[in-house]
């Protein structure tokens, strides 16, 4: 039996979609994510980074269920949630969606959206106890009782953004997957946001799976981060460590690719920039997936994929070649 550090565990997880239009005897398909196994602390942020298409929010919504996932196990607090009913853990679990204008419903009002969620898991006992529930919700995330009656469209991206965080902390959960939260937000808006997550977490004991393309924002909140590509994990650390010592190529690569404030330090610092494109998930490159973009790359690289093994303590990569790269 696994110990019960985790609150959030998946074990060998994978995703594939079929390909429209693939031909009946050659099924095709997309291996949005392909046996990868993480844990979740709780009270920790794990963050997920990888360039677009790496499969870190399908891994996101399949570990809450939005998508069956292909093979795998997925645990809960300890249980395996891989094949229940998931309504009595849609409450513990929910969702920060990327765009926060596709994902409001327009013709609703905020204290409706907010409300929604309320009704379904009956949270409150009467009309004068929900919308107090509403106010309260909504004034957790700096707005007030004013906006419950007005509607999206009324409110500007970082509004919204702050609505659809209402909408998942409605029913006390105790884990969110947040699925690049700010990515659809200006700069300016994206540091409140993401210090608003910060002291939620801290007010509200909250476990985060925080989803991003950028590294500078993800390294900001999370604890560890894990590094996606492809649909493979190929490094998992300590935030500090995966920032200042990553032994794999391509993390190496991403975190070159962080702007330094400072023009001596920039300068002195090369940037290291990948060759070619992110191959088709429909059909990798076969033993390594990264190989054809990377410097190091070989034939056992074609020929074999690496192992996924601890290289010190707590921090996991995938490589061939980690004593040439470091």
């Amino acid at each position: 039996m696994m110990e019960h550090k985790n609150l959030v565990e998946v074990q060998n997880l994978k995703q594939y979609f079929p390909v429209a239009g693939s031909k009946l005897f050659e099924k095709k398909v997309v291996k949005a994510v392909d046996n990868v196994s993480f844990g979740i602390k709780k009270g920790e942020t794990l963050g997920l980074v990888g360039e677009s298409g790496c499969g870190k929010t399908t891994t996101g919504r399949t570990l809450l269920r939005l998508y069956e996932p292909t093979d795998g196990k997925i645990f809960y607090d300890g249980e395996d949630i891989t094949k229940v009913n998931m309504l009595p853990y849609r409450r513990k679990m929910q969702i920060v969606f990327q765009d926060p204008y596709a994902s409001l419903d327009p013709r609703m009002t905020v204290g409706d959206i907010v409300g929604e969620a309320i009704d379904i898991h009956k949270l409150a006992s009467s009309r004068s106890d929900r919308q107090d529930r509403i106010i309260s919700v909504l004034s957790t995330v700096g707005l007030n009782s004013e906006h419950a009656n007005r509607y999206p469209h009324e409110f500007s991206g970082g509004q919204r953004q702050r609505v659809g965080i209402a909408r998942a902390l409605a029913v006390d959960p105790e884990f969110i997957v947040c699925d690049e939260p700010v990515s659809a937000l200006d700069v300016s808006i994206q540091a409140q946001v993401v210090n608003m997550f910060e002291q939620l977490q801290e007010e509200l004991g909250l476990t985060y799976l925080f989803i991003a393309h950028d590294l500078s924002i993800v390294k900001h909140i999370s604890n560890r981060i894990g590094v996606m590509y492809l649909g493979k994990l190929v490094e998992l650390a300590d935030s500090y460590e995966l920032t200042f010592h990553s032994v794999h190529p391509y993390t190496k690569s991403l975190i070159s690719a962080i702007p330094v404030a400072d023009p001596k330090i920039s300068r002195a610092s090369k940037r290291i920039v990948l060759e070619g494109d992110v191959p088709s998930p429909v059909n990798p490159p076969s033993g390594c997936r990264f190989r054809t973009r990377c410097a190091y790359a070989d034939e056992l690289c074609a020929a074999e994929e690496p192992e996924w093994r601890e290289v010190s303590t707590g921090h996991f990569a995938a490589c061939h070649h980690l004593d040439k790269v470091n």
